[in-house]
């Protein structure tokens, strides 16, 4: 719970503030954007909410914080917000919320399918979430981009009896995976799922590729909203940039129109544009 003692002092004043706990891990900003900013090595909330979207909005950030460093002074039902994850992003993809702290706040989103239900990553175990997705049909498969980002992985295939699909670069961080992906791929998981080595940021990186439209990133790939354009993160590449530039050029070679990212700022923009963006940032991580 957050500490209103230790807000940090960008915050303006009124219900809503952020407190020194913070990660900036960005998830609040990417759920209110109008209510919460950056500061240098924080989130603040740089105006209070103005309607009653922004203040529900401001309240789905609270949940979804990692760290639980966002407060509110107000009476607001915040149990009634619970029932709101997860988020549709563009059915039948959602984001799942409740980021957790094990893979410092990162994104987990979670596909209806009538053939099984995915988690793409994982959020934090928590009762509510738990129930809304077993309102929803389950988990059937769940798929880890790497290693940083398993968080409850474990705890979500037990209780819902899911087979884990992880590259064995990777497999330390869930040993006892179900499936385990080997070599180079691609692999067509199911009808409509393909799984796309992207090694870089890590070993054994991969991204999810669904109905050649939603492309599900991990940590390879993000949106920068400042420079309008995709991004990565070189200054957070554990395994090797140049193998990370190149896993970039090779996804010129697939179709897809969403970027929703483990890190950063989800997209979506016209394929042939993705694939120019693509394609742009891969020369410039090689420097050309």
């Amino acid at each position: 719970m957050a500490n209103f003692g230790k807000r940090v002092p960008e915050n303006v004043s009124g219900d809503f503030f952020v407190d020194s706990t913070c990660i900036d891990c960005d998830a609040c900003r990417q759920i209110a954007p109008t209510v919460f900013g950056e500061a240098a090595e924080s989130s603040f909330v740089k105006a209070q909410p103005s309607s009653s979207t922004d203040r529900r909005q401001a309240l789905r950030a609270l949940l979804a914080c990692p760290t639980g460093s966002i407060g509110c002074l107000g009476g607001d039902d915040v149990k009634a917000v619970m029932k709101d994850f997860p988020l549709v992003v563009e059915e039948p993809v959602y984001y799942c919320g409740y980021n957790s702290p094990k893979s410092y706040g990162g994104n987990s989103y979670f596909v209806r399918h009538p053939a099984g239900n995915w988690l793409i990553d994982s959020p934090k175990f928590v009762a509510p979430l738990v129930r809304q997705l077993e309102t929803l049909g389950g988990i059937a498969h769940i798929f880890l981009t790497h290693r940083d980002d398993v968080a409850d992985a474990e705890r979500y295939a037990e209780h819902f009896q899911s087979r884990r699909i992880i590259h064995r670069e990777e497999l330390s961080s869930q040993p006892d995976a179900e499936v385990v992906l080997e070599g180079p791929g691609p692999w067509e998981l199911a009808p409509g799922f393909v799984a796309i080595a992207t090694p870089g940021h890590t070993k054994g990186h991969c991204v999810l590729l669904f109905q050649d439209r939603f492309l599900f990133t991990g940590d390879h790939l993000d949106w920068d909203r400042d420079q309008r354009q995709l991004s990565a993160f070189e200054d957070y590449c554990w395994y090797s940039w140049p193998r990370q530039a190149e896993s970039m050029r090779r996804l010129a070679d697939y179709r897809f129109e969403w970027v929703l990212p483990g890190h950063g700022q989800r997209v979506h923009l016209p394929a042939d544009e993705m694939r120019k963006q693509i394609q742009r940032l891969a020369k410039a991580m090689k420097g050309e």
